[in-house]
């Protein structure tokens, strides 16, 4: 199958500073690949690289099976960019903002102006269309930025954090649009700090920390490999956690226990299911009564952490 998006052993360096130590990937035509990390770790140096504006070091990069550096002008054509950095025509206004994005990718003008219709609307552009950038909020400002990126057609997209600023409202609206051109074929690369995100929009997550990719697969299977702590709840009946902690820290030693209520424990373990059986057999021989339990699986986000706290190492691949 051919690949929208291919790289190997891709090297970015800074004199001595390894920003990007030998990372490799490949992203499917139509896919969201989720590229997560901390502050540092390499993710914004290794979109620079793959939206051709700075060249690798060392390594295989190819796009629509084409070398990055031999062809960016005919690359850079078919994608469409959204960085961390504000960018905004300060004196602009916002609908005619939309309209010169999309003559400079030579859309013709009912396409145009049809287009910009369609997205004041969908990103609730409308009420404040007359006003020029550099008097709108923060939010505003980087909804016309992402806003304006759709102007134009496109097979790849890069959001590198692109909802930073947006409330949830926005938020949802954002990623609902992309999920929707991803259905007719659109690939994305996609960065974020709001692990929910991540969840929501991805196909395939890529944990990269310290200039490698410590981690590679599904949001699922993310969580079937490093997400060994389950949180179990246990809600009582008639009772309080005080009459049965002093058992429950025994049975339940070395774990992290919660009360976020005088009726309900909270504990997270990697042996949830072995330690539950004990205490259900505690409870129930001395008559306290359960009103509820549940198993609740690790989060992408404990996830995250375990990988980047030292849960992986080298660039793994799907187990």
């Amino acid at each position: 199958m051919e690949l929208c998006v291919h790289v190997s052993g891709l090297r970015k360096s800074y004199g001595q500073v390894h920003a990007v130590d030998g990372i490799s990937f490949d992203i499917e035509y139509g896919k969201v690949f989720g590229f997560l990390g901390p502050n540092g770790a390499g993710k914004t140096t290794t979109i620079r690289v793959l939206t051709t504006l700075v060249h690798p070091t060392s390594g295989i990069v190819k796009i629509f099976g084409k070398d990055i550096v031999k062809h960016s002008r005919e690359i850079k054509k078919r994608m469409g960019v959204v960085l961390q950095e504000p960018s905004f025509e300060a004196n602009v206004t916002v609908d005619r903002a939309l309209e010169l994005y999309g003559l400079m990718w030579r859309m013709p003008g009912e396409k145009r102006r049809d287009r910009a219709r369609e997205l004041m609307e969908k990103f609730d552009l409308v009420s404040f269309s007359n006003m020029k950038n550099d008097e709108l909020s923060i939010g505003q400002r980087r909804r016309v930025q992402v806003a304006r990126e759709f102007m134009h057609d496109m097979d790849l997209m890069f959001l590198d954090e692109p909802t930073v600023g947006l409330d949830p409202a926005a938020r949802r609206t954002l990623l609902d649009y992309v999920k929707k051109y991803v259905q007719s074929g659109l690939t994305v690369f996609f960065t974020t700090h709001i692990m929910e995100e991540a969840e929501y929009l991805c196909d395939e997550i890529a944990i990269i920390n310290k200039g490698k990719i410590t981690a590679t697969d599904t949001p699922d299977g993310l969580k079937q490999r490093y997400g060994g702590v389950k949180t179990v709840e246990i809600k009582l009946k008639d009772s309080t956690t005080q009459s049965v902690m002093h058992i429950i820290r025994q049975i339940a030693d070395g774990s992290v226990i919660e009360t976020p209520a005088q009726d309900t424990i909270r504990i997270g373990s990697a042996e949830a299911q072995e330690m539950l059986v004990k205490i259900i057999e505690y409870l129930s021989k001395n008559g306290v009564q359960i009103e509820s339990i549940s198993i609740n699986p690790p989060t992408l986000e404990e996830v995250f952490l375990t990988v980047i706290g030292g849960g992986g190492s080298g660039n793994e691949g799907r187990a």
